[in-house]
């Protein structure tokens, strides 16, 4: 696959977004929080993520580092995507792939990430 164009949001509805990425890229991680949490993750430029509703109705969690803006729903509590950087300091979109529509993340081939090890 590459770069495809998807629709997602949280379980209520009052967050939804619009976002360009390759979801063949995704990864599981065993950090804290990913690993409670369930995610499977695929990046994108923050230029290709792009907001329609629910900017007020979020609530920003950081920890360990505080430089992954988790940003979840007030409402219903999903977190469907955060704010980070990438190593070489590009900004991205981590998005949460259980929250994009039509999408199964079961049927993809992750790659796991050791979070627990940094």
């Amino acid at each position: 696959m590459a770069i495809q164009h998807f629709k997602g949001g949280c379980q209520c509805g009052a967050v939804t977004y619009e976002v360009d990425v390759d979801i063949d890229e995704s990864i599981t991680c065993n950090c804290s929080r990913c690993q409670r949490m369930g995610f499977v993750l695929a990046f994108a430029p923050r230029e290709n993520f792009r907001l329609h509703s629910g900017e007020d109705n979020l609530t920003e969690y950081l920890f360990n580092k505080n430089t992954i803006h988790h940003h979840f729903c007030r409402t219903c509590g999903v977190q469907s995507f955060a704010y980070g950087q990438m190593p070489d300091g590009s900004s991205v979109a981590a998005i949460n792939v259980n929250c994009l529509e039509g999408v199964n993340p079961r049927e993809l081939s992750c790659q796991h990430v050791d979070g627990a090890s940094y």
